[in-house]
Order: structure tokens, then C-alpha cells, then sequence
């Protein structure tokens, strides 16, 4: 049996969409709504009950201070070995991300697995393209603000990544041990994003982004230094792919990624339909 944690979240949606029709698999969701979902919140060690589970894919609980994200994957890597799970495939952060401010409860994720009494494999994801089209969008004049310096990110589109994961966990024996960097082929840069849009690139300030995140209230505290962090890092050309060795992200899809430029495009045009009422 598969057991996709965070079934109900953007990345484990696509994940059990590239699994659907296997009998073998069920759906790790906290607030489950079909036979094929079973209860499971890192947070209530009374739902972490996974037995019969052959192999488990733990989609990183984050969104959290660093604590709260490592006491959920203790719970989960605790569950697997009571249960004995076979195997466990990990989605982590791209080994160029370890600058970023939520890296550590990855590298910590990563370190537990290879002390645990099981088979593992880590899924080192690069930036969601839809991420950068969310940190880097236009305003109604087309002009992108976002404080990316003269640095690049080699962002990838979330489907991507759910391919990947799917296929790893339908024949996990073949990655036992293995931990692949999966990030976008082509990084993009904050002129390259404007110009695709015919816009304006004219970056702000670090402290300028910190005040208008705080002004606009929709983030958690938390969250500030995080996106902060992400930008800082994008900035001084510590996400643009270069850092991390091979990148398996096209030999593990079996076919060409998905440019993340077209991810930012498809977004854009989203925006500007919602816009005009389209």
C-alpha cells in the first residue's frame, strides 16, 4: 500500500492525480471525505496509525516556526518505524535553498530518515514556478517590484514535481538511498519575467517588501522573515540551479519539463482575465 501524507494540499492534489486508478494507494488528508482517504494529522499522534502502509510519501508539513514542522515529521518518521513501513520518499528543499530560513527543518527531516530502521528517498524539490508567479507578479501597469536584484531562480512547475513523486513511489526499490536535486532547467530572472509580460522591471527594496508584507496583513509572523529570506537568496544568486550537481528533474520525468515561464505566463493571464471579468 501507498499512503500520500498531505493529500489534501496543492502538491499532494497533483501527486494522487498521477496516481489515481491504482487500487493501492490512499489518501492522507487531515479532514478526510471519501473511502480512499484516511485520517492522518501530524499534529493528533492518534491518526498516525499506518499500518499496512508499504511505503509512505511524506509530503513536507511546513508553513510553520521550525519546531512545529520538525515535531510533525518526528511524528511521521516515529509512526513508519512502529508500523514498519517499508519505505519512505521525502520531499524536501533543493540542496541550493540552504541559505533559506526554512531549510533547517528539511536538513533535520533528511538526517532523521538516514538514522531510521527503514528504506528512504529524498525528493530535493527547487521553488514551485507558481510560487515565483505569486512573489513576483506584476501590478496592473505591469510593472514587477519584486526585490530579485540581478539574480535568477530556477523555479519548477509543481506538476512536475508531483510526476516525479508519483513514479518514484510506484517503484521506490529503484531509489533506495537516493537523493535527487529536482529543479527547473532555465532560471529566471525579475528582467527576463517583465519582459515576457512586456513590462517594467524596477525592483524595490528589501525594506520596502518587509513594510508593504507587514502593511498588508496576510501574512503570519512567521511567514515575514520567510519570504524575505526567499528574495535575499534569489537576489544574491543563490537559487539559480547552479550549486547543486545534476539536476534529475528531466531523466526521473522521462520527458522535458515544463518551462516555469510558462507557469508565470498562464498565471499572468489569469490576473489580467480576472481583471476584465473574463
Amino acid at each position: 500500500m501507498i499512503l500520500v501524507s498531505g493529500a489534501g494540499g496543492a502538491l499532494g492534489q497533483l501527486v494522487a492525480a498521477e496516481l489515481a486508478g491504482r487500487e493501492d494507494v490512499v489518501l492522507g488528508t487531515r479532514a478526510p471525505r471519501s473511502p480512499a482517504e484516511r485520517r492522518v494529522d501530524f499534529d493528533d499522534p492518534s491518526s498516525l496509525d499506518l499500518t499496512g502502509v508499504d511505503t509512505l510519501l511524506l509530503i513536507s508539513a511546513g508553513y510553520a516556526e521550525d519546531d512545529v514542522v520538525v515535531a510533525r515529521h518526528e511524528a511521521a518518521i516515529a509512526a513508519a518505524e512502529r508500523a514498519g513501513v517499508a519505505h519512505v520518499v521525502y520531499t524536501s528543499l533543493s540542496g541550493d535553498g540552504d541559505h533559506l530560513p526554512y531549510a533547517l527543518a528539511h536538513r533535520w527531516t533528511e538526517r532523521r530518515l538516514a538514522r531510521a530502521g527503514l528504506a528512504w528517498t529524498v525528493l530535493r524539490n527547487g521553488l514551485y514556478a507558481e510560487f515565483l508567479a505569486a512573489i513576483a507578479a506584476p501590478t496592473p501597469d505591469g510593472t514587477i517590484t519584486a526585490p530579485l536584484g540581478q539574480g535568477s531562480l530556477a523555479a519548477v512547475a509543481r506538476g512536475d514535481l508531483a510526476a516525479v513523486a508519483a513514479r518514484v513511489v510506484a517503484a521506490p526499490e529503484r531509489h533506495a538511498g537516493r537523493t535527487y536535486e529536482l529543479v527547473g532547467e532555465r532560471a529566471l530572472s525579475g528582467a527576463e519575467l517583465a519582459a515576457a509580460i512586456a513590462g517594467r522591471y524596477e525592483p524595490g527594496s528589501l525594506a520596502a517588501t518587509r513594510e508593504a508584507v507587514i502593511l498588508a496583513g496576510e501574512a503570519l509572523p512567521f511567514q515575514v522573515p520567510m519570504l524575505l529570506g526567499t528574495y535575499s537568496a534569489i537576489a544574491g544568486g543563490f537559487l539559480d540551479g547552479g550549486g547543486i550537481g545534476e539536476n534529475a528533474l528531466p531523466a526521473l520525468l522521462g520527458r522535458e519539463p515544463r518551462p516555469a515561464l510558462d507557469v508565470y505566463l498562464d498565471a499572468h493571464r489569469a490576473t489580467v482575465d480576472a481583471a476584465h471579468g473574463r
